[in-house]
């Protein structure tokens, strides 16, 4: 197998369109055709159903694709290391994030990445859903959660800390809980499993906020729309610092039984399967999210 072979069948793959992989490599239709078929005739597989209509992925192609990846991953790593990548990291870079942390914080820095590094396009999924990144042949991912799964390595980009505010004009209309017990009665802005969660104070001392002891009319998964309805006045919401440090600032949204803090040790890591390369591209996006997030997330965890 050659690595100009794997090259098309990723870029037909993810194209579903092989004279516009073929181009993208600057091979003719023909070229590119005769390509996929000698590789096919290598493996023994058929990797792409074509019709004269439309090509789509194999079954087989499906469970080749993450191998052809990681075999040209591993290609540019090894080039990389021999300084033979000259031109600067290229190639197409997956990336899932959530959609509330990515319209924030990552969509305002494109113009620059893409200024600095004009060779590599970025594949965004964006969902305040977790995706799988071994299955969904992801190459980095950013994540909140404590790094517990062994096939998974990460660098961290900053700490989650997630605290309980609302809208002064709900504050107003319904009155500020003094106490954990106080918030018995409350709209709450709920998540979707309703789970109670520790509460730990400055001090030490702890306390459960459950939802089932709350009002709880709006379940939520995004946490853009958990910000917009907060400051409408919906609700008592818990929110990552990050996703609502401007409200604060602006007084749009305001602490609740500050000192108070969830009891969790979410830290925002950026991740990747442990059995890739780290390759130039994978490296270089990493290490730009590091260098312009860090700072102002830091600064966010400081406030309350």
């Amino acid at each position: 197998m050659d690595i100009v072979s794997l090259r098309l069948f990723i870029a037909a793959a993810e194209r579903l369109n092989i004279s516009a992989a073929g181009r993208s490599l600057g091979m003719a239709p023909a070229v590119a055709s005769g390509r996929l078929a000698k590789l096919e005739h290598e493996l023994g597989a058929e990797l792409l159903h074509r019709t004269t209509r439309k090509v789509s992925l194999s079954q087989d192609g499906e469970a080749f694709l993450p191998y052809a990846r990681e075999i040209v991953a591993q290609s540019e790593a090894g080039r990389a290391a021999l300084g033979l990548n000259s031109a600067g990291p290229s190639g197409t870079l997956r990336f899932a994030a959530p959609s509330s942390f990515a319209q924030l914080h990552l969509m305002p820095l494109l113009p620059d990445f893409h200024a600095k590094y004009p060779q590599i396009t970025l594949d965004l999924r964006l969902s305040d859903t977790r995706f799988d990144l071994i299955e969904g042949s992801f190459d980095l991912a950013l994540r909140s959660a404590p790094l517990e799964d062994s096939s998974l390595r990460g660098r961290k980009l900053a700490d989650d800390r997630r605290i309980l505010c609302a809208a002064p004009d709900y504050l107003n209309r319904c009155g500020t809980p003094e106490t954990p017990d106080d918030l018995a009665g409350h709209m709450f802005l709920a998540w979707a499993d309703l789970a109670p969660r520790k509460l730990v104070h400055a001090d030490g001392r702890r306390a459960v906020l459950d939802p089932a002891r709350m009002d709880c009319r709006t379940i939520l998964d995004d946490g853009t729309s958990q910000r917009v309805a907060a400051v409408a006045g919906a609700g008592l919401s818990v929110n990552s610092l990050w996703n609502v440090a401007h409200e604060l600032s602006a007084g749009r949204l305001v602490p609740v039984l500050p000192g108070w803090q969830l009891e969790a040790a979410s830290v925002l890591w950026l991740i990747y399967p442990r059995s890739n390369v780290l390759t130039p591209k994978v490296r270089c996006f990493m290490d730009f999210l590091l260098e312009r997030l860090s700072g102002p997330l830091a600064a966010a965890n400081r406030l309350s």
